[in-house]
């Protein structure tokens, strides 16, 4: 274990709770892993609280395009799905949580089928599979083409709707999570939230519980260029790392390869185009109509996703341009129309026609494979706190995500919380809450930036943690943020200011992890050191804050059993694609 030098604030700064409400279970999100989490406690236990920080439908699920991936073919089979997933992991998966995934993913789907999910299907009444990268079998389920986690939202939230008059569930929508309670003996037992406009709840209050399960999402906001929604700032994780929680594999963020180029200074959210349109087969080529894919892998245009994305940077370092094209004029007007029609109505509202034209795209930050470390059955490092979709680092996806296992690792991990808790509540073993005050350590200031602060934070992760990285850029990241970090005024805080200073606390601790991972693995692309290191590199990096705020990163090797069937000592398959110059 070693210290870092970075200092961590308990908590932010913020007003004292105005008002207090308890439940026996505190889900906060509502993607697929939080309504799926409160859907299933909801007849099992007393009271679930669902707080979300917008609206119900406005997280990352509604955004996923391809799919969800399961094995639902006769010609399919766990095992496949399993190789697939470990490969795209390189040797940091961990094969039990993998294992979990697919055995327990096809029959989440059906009972996500079953409360009313509306997949496409085939001529013959079919569940309509198609193929994405990294994926060796037809096995990703779509919806409305290219709308799959619009429609997966639409049922959760109508089988929410459904038991709205229920006791049981309250929903508190427009509510920003701040940070944990904690008891006298460390128990996460609640949090404080700051709710915008909602009648009698308002302002900063504290939700008292038995346990708290965090579904915020990613931290794509972290980065100036990222395909999530605005409201995608880190604030589980944040509130995790602030409280003492582990927090594994911050340094493997998986770049979208193909994401609509806007033009130099383009920030914020990006245009997604799916994976599943390569999957269909359009292919990526440079501006002189070379194919970028071909002769770099066995899967070429459908190869996994880092892949792909640092075949792309390759190209466009090599021709000194800033983005490639993605060719779909093959398939055809009405195909495209059909198939992904969200992704065509965009793309011509932006000026381009993916029937007739060449799109421009490059990648951008789409998904954190790291996060608060939890076990098989969702639970973290802190007694009482489980962490559920990409909140969390189950271990599922390694250094790299396989292409829509992300929706899935939602479903069934929340499925395996609901079961967890249920079974835990009903033995006592969580007690009532009682939480107390944390005394803030001298050492605890500054705690807070001021929200327009958040594009420097931005551009300093991008231009140094970005998806290429060097020891000198992370340097330069950060020593950036730690300035950042100093430029506290003293305001009071904000929700803005709350989001940002998340943000640059995530920053902290990925660009730190990201500086002693020096080879390149995954999501985790370093030009300094661009081969993958079997020997030396086979770990896990976790982070925590101690007592004293200060953070401290442990190197864990990966446990022989992970290893099991995967002979790395041959030649990965990403290994045959062009280095970076």
């Amino acid at each position: 274990m070693s210290a870092s030098g970075i200092h961590i604030p308990r908590r932010l700064r913020a007003p004292a709770p105005g008002w207090t409400t308890t439940a026996d279970v505190i889900v906060v999100g509502s993607g697929i892993a939080g309504l799926t989490t409160a859907l299933r406690l909801r007849r099992r236990v007393a009271r679930v609280l669902l707080v979300t920080k917008t609206v119900l439908d406005e997280g990352s699920t509604a955004w996923a395009q391809g799919g969800i991936a399961a094995v639902m073919s006769p010609d399919d089979s766990p095992q496949e799905h399993i190789h697939d997933t470990l490969v795209a992991g390189v040797g940091l998966c961990d094969v039990e949580a993998v294992r979990a995934l697919v055995t327990e993913g096809t029959d989440a789907v059906w009972d996500l089928i079953a409360i009313g999910a509306d997949f496409d299907r085939s001529e013959t009444g079919q569940i309509s599979l198609t193929r994405e990268g990294g994926h060796h079998r037809d096995r990703i389920l779509h919806a409305g083409g290219d709308a799959t986690g619009r429609e997966i939202s639409r049922a959760l939230i109508a089988a929410l709707d459904r038991v709205r008059d229920d006791p049981g569930i309250e929903v508190i929508e427009h509510a920003l999570v701040v940070d944990l309670l904690s008891d006298a003996g460390g128990r996460v037992c609640g949090v404080t939230l700051h709710v915008i406009g909602e009648g009698q709840v308002d302002g900063v209050g504290a939700a008292h519980a038995r346990a708290v399960v965090l579904a915020t999402g990613g931290l794509g906001q972290i980065y100036a260029s990222t395909t999530n929604p605005a409201v995608a700032t880190g604030d589980g994780m944040a509130a995790a790392l602030r409280a003492g929680a582990e927090l594994a594999d911050l340094e493997f963020v998986q770049f979208h390869p193909t994401v609509l180029y806007l033009g130099d200074g383009s920030t914020g959210q990006q245009p997604l185009i799916s994976e599943a349109v390569r999957g269909e087969g359009a292919f990526l080529v440079d501006a002189e109509g070379r194919r970028v894919m071909e002769g770099l892998h066995p899967l070429a245009d459908l190869a996994p996703r880092d892949v792909v994305a640092r075949a792309i940077i390759a190209r466009m370092r090599a021709t000194g341009t800033d983005h490639v094209f993605l060719d779909c004029r093959h398939l055809g007007a009405a195909f495209l129309e059909q198939r992904f029609p969200s992704i065509v109505e965009r793309c011509r509202e932006l000026g381009f026609d993916p029937a007739t034209q060449l799109l421009p795209v490059a990648p951008a930050q789409h998904y954190a494979s790291g996060g608060v470390r939890t076990d098989l059955l969702g639970r973290t490092s802190l007694e009482g706190l489980y962490a559920c979709g990409e909140t969390s680092c189950t271990g599922v996806h390694g250094a790299n995500r396989l292409a829509s296992n992300s929706l899935l690792e939602g479903l069934v991990f929340a499925r395996r919380i609901a079961e967890d808790l249920t079974r835990r509540l009903a033995a006592g073993e969580l007690p009532e809450p009682d939480p107390v005050e944390v005394p803030a350590l001298a050492s605890d200031r500054p705690a807070l930036i001021r929200g327009k602060r958040r594009l420097a934070v931005q551009r300093a992760m991008t231009a140094g943690a970005g998806s290429v990285r060097s020891a000198q850029s992370l340097a330069q990241t950060q020593a950036r943020l730690a300035e950042l970090a100093a430029a506290d005024d003293g305001r009071k805080g904000s929700p803005r200011s709350w989001e940002t200073t998340n943000l640059l606390h995530l920053g902290q601790a990925l660009a730190l992890v990201a500086s002693l991972r020096e080879e390149t693995r995954g999501g985790h692309v370093r030009e300094d050191f661009p081969e993958r290191d079997d020997q030396s590199f086979l770990h896990h990096t976790v982070i925590r804050r101690r007592d004293d705020g200060d953070l401290t990163v442990t190197i864990e090797p990966v446990p022989a059993a992970n290893l099991a069937g995967l002979d790395l000592d041959q030649p990965h398959p990403e290994e045959q694609h062009e280095r970076l110059p």
